[in-house]
């Protein structure tokens, strides 16, 4: 019987990171895998092949519509979608074997299977061939991630109902794609298609997009994407697909119950949210406790009500975010070998991947009004930065808040080219206690985008200069 000091279940970006800063430590570390690869859905079937795919469109809009007026002349580009597609499986590939490299790397040892917790130090691997074997450890870490979240009645197939996965190899352009949940999954594989010439129509049963997020930030870029073509349907719910037809008739009505109207589709993309994955995972058995969404209870050191399991990532609380999993994951590995391990959970940006993109880290505007906090806000539009003007890309803002009392740096939240790059300097300001003024008067090169960071800064003093 193999003996580790720690088993990890799962291979995502919780799972591999807290296997490679175990290793780091001197530990004995083997990871559990059921699927072919390495990687888990980020890796595989969602954050990287969903950025391949926002690239590629995004370059082949611009080919058919920016060029021109740049003064690049270039035929009216032509989609081939294999190759696209072709494309994005490379970055997959490339991603994946990095990860094998990594684990043989560190001497972690890689069981393929399923696998399943037997109690305190004791995991069982059931491999493809029916085989199980039992491996011994002194601590076990659950990070299996989430799964694709379902809506009550409607089959998906992954060829014209699909989820996330589905929407990322279709064999060809949808005419028409409805998205059902206008949250990061469904607005980002939106825009993919849309670019690639679908007519999309986002039905959100909510009355807002992208819930959780800045309300003002939220409803500019609502505007954004119905410019670029988006149709909204907001307050609305999806009751039923029916594929019996060659198109597929999509029955939508008012959230609070109406008479409903039918839309055609030919691809329907259900993208409501993640839901935990724990499905054979002997969790139950073996008294590892669950809370009422599903997902592993855990205290403020990821250990679970079994003494030596512990769990991170999207299968525990929290935002679904792989680099909130590898920061548990590195945390996690440093409390088992007996060292200090931290997540701040108030400084974990977000991103929405489309075009432009939508960032935010710390407090919402609603989340300061609610906490009863007195706040101050700074706001600076790219109309007015330098560099978004001469490369004609000047939607957005960048919208900062800061503590009335203190300056601290609560939240900043932007929409705009580039976002998911700029708020890192927001996120490293805030870790380390930074006020506006420190940020206000931190240079910035010019001419660069960054510069509306450091005007909405400014701003929270009433003192833009471009503005």
């Amino acid at each position: 019987m193999a003996t580790y000091d720690l088993v990890i279940i799962g291979t995502g970006p919780g799972g591999y990171v807290c296997a490679i800063r175990a290793a780091q430590l001197g530990l004995k570390v083997a990871v559990v895998e059921k699927n072919a690869t390495l990687g888990g859905t980020c890796l595989n079937v969602g954050c990287m092949p969903s950025k391949a795919l926002l690239h590629a469109s995004e370059l082949f809009e611009e080919a058919g519509h920016s060029f021109a007026k740049m003064g690049i002349g270039v035929p009216a580009p032509t989609l081939d979608l294999p190759a696209m597609m072709n494309f994005k499986q490379q970055g997959i590939d490339g991603n994946v074997k990095g990860v094998e490299y990594l684990m043989k790397k560190n001497k972690i040892d890689v069981l393929v299977g399923r696998g399943r917790v037997l109690g305190a130090g004791k995991v069982e691997v059931t491999g493809n061939d029916g085989k199980a074997q039992t491996v011994e450890t002194k601590s076990i870490v659950i990070a299996t991630g989430s799964d694709v979240a379902k809506l009550k009645g409607i089959a998906i197939d992954e060829k014209r109902v699909v989820s996330s996965t589905g929407a990322l190899s279709l064999d060809k352009v949808p005419e028409r794609l409805i998205v059902v949940g206008a949250g990061v999954i469904g607005l980002e594989l939106g825009s993919v298609w849309r670019r690639l010439g679908a007519q999309v129509t986002v039905v959100e049963f909510l009355d807002r997009i992208l819930p959780g997020m800045d309300s003002e930030i939220v409803k500019q870029f609502q505007r954004i994407l119905e410019k670029q073509g988006f149709a909204f349907k907001l307050g609305a719910k999806v009751t039923g697909v029916d594929s019996s037809g060659a198109k597929l008739a999509v029955k939508v009505e008012a959230a609070a119950g109406g008479n409903p109207e039918t839309l055609e589709a030919d691809v329907v993309l259900v993208a409501i949210g993640r839901v935990p994955y724990t499905e054979g995972l002997g969790l139950k058995e073996a008294g590892v406790a669950l809370d009422e969404r599903g997902r592993v209870v855990i205290d403020n050191h990821f250990a679970t009500s079994v003494k030596g399991v512990y769990a991170i990532g999207d299968v525990v609380r929290g935002p679904m975010l792989a680099h909130k999993a590898e920061d548990e994951g590195v945390a996690v590995a440093e409390l088992i070998a007996g060292k200090a391990g931290h997540v701040n959970y108030d400084v974990i940006p977000g991103v929405v991947y489309t075009t432009p993109e939508v960032s935010s880290v710390g407090k919402t505007e609603e989340d300061l009004k609610q906490a009863g906090i007195a706040y101050t806000v700074g706001k600076f539009p790219f109309t007015a930065n330098g560099r978004s003007k001469v490369n004609q890309t000047t939607d957005g803002l960048v919208k900062i808040l800061a503590d009335a009392k203190t300056d601290r740096v609560l939240g900043v939240h932007i929409v705009g080219r580039e976002a998911g790059e700029l708020i890192h300097e927001a996120a490293v300001l805030m870790e380390f206690g930074g006020s506006a003024e420190d940020l206000a008067r931190t240079c910035h090169a010019h001419p660069t985008r960054s510069e509306a960071v450091k005007e909405a800064a400014l701003a929270v003093g009433k003192r833009a200069i471009h503005m």
